[in-house]
């Protein structure tokens, strides 16, 4: 099975630093870390079985979504050799209609 890096672009890093100030701001700062740390265990591994999840041509081709605890959409993109985590949608977001 192919192994692939996975990379994050810099609008999946800004949804990761507001998911963790929501996170810690109705729970603590422990408990965002946490939830960080298991955000990017998901996405990291990506690396090998990397073609899963839901394609959205529709919206970027090549785009893929994948839920992750109920409360996390991961959208990316499956390179030759590398995963694009493009956004990292917490609570109910509209992931859908924040594309251009």
């Amino acid at each position: 099975m192919k192994r692939r890096a996975v990379v994050y672009s810099s609008d999946a890093g800004a949804d990761l630093d507001w998911s963790y100030d929501v996170v810690a701001g109705a729970s603590s700062p422990l408990t965002a870390s946490r939830y960080e740390r298991r955000i990017r265990r998901f996405c990291e591994g990506l690396d090998t079985a990397s073609e899963r999840g839901r394609r959205r041509d529709d919206i970027r081709p090549g785009l893929r979504v994948v839920g992750f605890e109920r409360r996390v959409t991961v959208a990316f993109v499956v390179e030759p050799e590398r995963v694009v985590v493009l956004r990292i949608f917490y609570g109910g977001r509209d992931w859908e209609g924040d594309w251009p």
